[in-house]
């Protein structure tokens, strides 16, 4: 097995300009993807925060990347592109990364979080359709940053479900500030755990289960007051059957309801390293099966559809597509082509109307690794902030 060399992501400074794509791949200490090739660097200060994780890149594509662009520096275009609502999304990641490795070193303010919540409701408003993309489309198995994406991705559903609930706007807020904080205790413990192979030893269980309460006090030191807000994060392990913990509760409050529907909901459909993801609608066929499910698994078969945006789908044509947007009415979503009418992946993509008899969506698809990666330029558009 050929060994590879590292190169501290400092020293290929000359290959990465703010505002263009990455090409190469980018991992951190513990060898694990933070940024794919052909992602954006969207600023400076998330360079500063790869070098903090100790990113580095393989040499031989350094020196591949090198020699294409002949020499040390560039002698390709560095013209810098506009941001599009996928790089806001991008970097809304690492705005949460930065807060929660702050809130862990008692250096973040409640303030901050609440204002990274509102940024986070507009993202989705302004496009509610690529928000559950991104949280269905995980294909770059970014495990380094699980605890962020997850929290974002629970943060998009269970406002959604609320907001189908007919909750009112400052509820939903505490929701969603709940659901970015709930794991600030262990959040690179589920890093590891989501890549991990074995089950979780006996510390580790032991800081599962200490982590709400841990979170809680990290979120008071950093001076929030907001008692519903600090008892969903308390609770969010709570079931009402009182199998939950730390507490083992027998009631629990609507907040706790939902957020733990979509913390549940996410973690299923999130791809770890001992097993797939489980398609949207077996997750969320799941959750009515659950004692007192059917409401929230109703709400959010209405926010996000029968099939969701990120859903990879066979088509009467013969031709693999995913859904791109959901449907105005009925049941059939607009879809983008991947592949051509014999299911073989082409670069061509095709906008198609499933509520044509010709493009109906015949099933899921039960084969997806022909299809690992989505990008959501390529079946969006540049879809400019």
């Amino acid at each position: 097995m050929t060994q590879i060399e590292r190169v501290p992501v400092d020293q290929v400074r000359d290959l990465i300009v703010v505002g263009t794509v990455l090409p190469f791949r980018v991992l951190d200490a513990q060898g694990r993807l933070l940024l794919n090739e052909g992602q954006n660097l969207s600023s400076e200060r998330l360079f500063d925060m790869l070098m903090e994780r100790g990113a580095w890149v393989d040499r031989a594509l350094v020196e591949q990347t090198r020699h294409s662009r002949g020499g040390t520096g560039w002698v390709v275009s560095t013209a810098v592109r506009r941001e599009t609502l996928f790089d806001h999304w991008e970097k809304s990641v690492w705005e949460l990364d930065d807060i929660t490795r702050r809130l862990a070193r008692g250096k973040a303010l409640a303030s901050e979080i609440e204002d990274f919540s509102v940024r986070l409701v507009k993202l989705v408003e302004r496009d509610v359709d690529i928000a559950y993309f991104s949280c269905v489309r995980q294909d770059d198995r970014r495990f380094a940053l699980y605890a962020l994406t997850h929290g974002l991705h629970t943060a998009v559903v269970g406002m959604v479900a609320a907001q189908q609930l007919g909750w009112a706007a400052d509820r939903v807020m505490c929701l969603v500030n709940s659901a970015l904080t709930m794991n600030v205790a262990m959040a690179e413990l589920q890093a590891i755990l989501a890549e991990q192979r074995e089950p979780p030893d006996k510390r580790q269980l032991q800081q599962i289960r200490e982590h709400p309460m841990a979170s809680a006090q990290l979120l008071r030191a950093a001076g929030v007051h907001d008692a519903n807000w600090l008892a969903t994060v308390e609770d969010h392990h709570e079931r009402s059957d009182g199998t939950g913990y730390p507490r083992a509760m027998t009631a629990v409050s609507e907040l706790v309801d939902v957020l733990s529907a979509a913390d549940v909901f996410m973690a299923k459909i999130s791809p770890r390293a001992l097993r797939s993801a489980i398609a949207p609608q077996l997750a969320i066929k799941q959750l009515f099966q659950q004692p007192g499910g059917a409401p929230l698994a109703t709400a959010l078969i209405r926010a996000v559809g029968i099939h969701p945006p990120g859903c990879l789908v066979q088509l009467a044509s013969g031709e693999v597509a995913v859904v791109v947007r959901r449907p105005r009415s009925g049941t059939a979503p607009l879809v983008a082509t991947l592949s051509n009418t014999q299911g073989t992946p082409v670069v061509d993509t095709h906008q198609r109307d499933t509520a044509k008899p010709e493009f109906a969506v015949q099933s899921l698809l039960a084969d997806t690794s022909a299809f690992a990666r989505v990008l959501p330029e390529r079946v969006y558009g540049m879809v400019l902030a």
